[in-house]
């Protein structure tokens, strides 16, 4: 099993600088390239200073400057906000800046605040479409002379400028939970990005059964790798709840900005409704990556035996800079060398 750290740049008041979080975050980057991750994933978002993300492929760019091995991956593109000639070559740009390591991660998108802004206020179901409609026009615009003509793109003969740096392509995975997407991934012969959110550890094994279903009704012969995002602090203080109160106090913000959360100069107003919620912390510490070194160390076990390729650690959901470093490095010298 592989690991993966997910980071994007995101606060909830002013207090911290752009550049002060900027620093923090490619520290982050920097400890995990070092430290033997083979990726670094950040995301794609609009209008909001909590995960402040207009364009994941122009952090990779960036960070491609600060790094030596890992691999560089957006988690993900939002298929209805890019144009297929667009990002097919600002993804090969990105590719051959960083020497080729880049993996690109695309989605159909999940908020309606960004739908409603970027997209004209798009149906999930129509954001679907313009994922099925993207995948396999990149692979054709990376190969060449291509010509398109779709539901929601049309082209004459185009390609990609520049190639990507491997002429097989840039490696795409699809974040997936609907059956459909999992099948659209194996139709593609792309990897799947899975987010069992704050969901039990079964919601892992739900979702590789999804796949797994899946590449047997595709039947083409690829089974794609699995990478499995979950929040993740290793907390070796006495505070065992530690994260989880900060865990809470995110998701507080979250639900409140899905449904009915009000933004105002980019930040957003949690409702009262949301404010004053109770999360069941150990329920939290249970179901999310939160625990001692020893304690996390068995947990992944279930999740590499369950078909997790690739563990995703998302750092950056709301732990002081400090606790997240520390966890870092924990996690890199006590966790990662029993999966090598």
């Amino acid at each position: 099993m592989k690991f993966g750290l997910m980071v994007d740049l995101g606060r909830t008041n002013s207090k911290i600088t752009n550049k002060q979080l900027l620093e923090q975050v490619t520290e982050l980057v920097e400890i995990a390239d070092k430290g033997g991750f083979s990726y670094v994933f950040c995301g794609e978002h609009h209008g909001r200073e909590m995960t402040i993300a207009p364009n994941p492929l122009t952090l990779l760019s960036y960070w491609g400057g600060k790094t030596k091995q890992v691999r560089l991956g957006s988690a993900v593109v939002c298929a209805p906000f890019w144009h297929p000639i667009k990002l097919a070559g600002e993804a090969a740009l990105v590719d051959g800046i960083s020497g080729g390591r880049v993996d690109l991660g695309i989605g159909r998108g999940a908020y309606p605040y960004e739908f409603q802004r970027m997209a004209n206020g798009i149906s999930a179901e129509e954001a679907r479409a313009s994922l099925a409609e993207l995948l396999p026009a990149l692979r054709k615009l990376w190969e060449g002379d291509y010509e398109h003509q779709g539901e929601m793109w049309s082209f004459p003969s185009s390609t990609a400028t520049p190639r990507p740096a491997n002429p097989t392509g840039i490696p795409v995975w699809v974040s997936a939970r609907h059956p459909e997407v999992f099948e659209m991934a194996c139709q593609n012969r792309c990897n799947v990005m899975v987010a069992p959110l704050a969901q039990p550890f079964g919601e892992v094994i739900s979702l590789r059964e999804r796949l797994d279903d899946a590449v047997n009704k595709t039947g083409n012969g690829w089974t794609p790798k699995m990478m499995v995002l979950r929040q993740t602090c290793v907390n070796n203080q006495a505070d065992h709840l530690l994260p989880a109160r900060y865990s809470a106090q995110r998701n507080r913000w979250f639900r409140s900005l899905l449904e009915e959360g009000v933004v105002e100069q980019g930040f957003v107003k949690p409702s009262q409704k949301y404010l004053n919620m109770e999360f069941d912390l150990e329920e939290l510490t249970e179901n999310y990556m939160f625990g001692t070194s020893e304690e996390v160390r068995g947990r992944l076990h279930q999740y590499r035996d369950a078909g997790t390729d690739v563990f995703l650690y998302q750092a950056n959901w709301g732990l002081p800079h400090e606790i997240e470093r520390q966890s870092l490095l924990d996690f890199i010298s006590d966790v990662m060398p029993e999966f090598k």
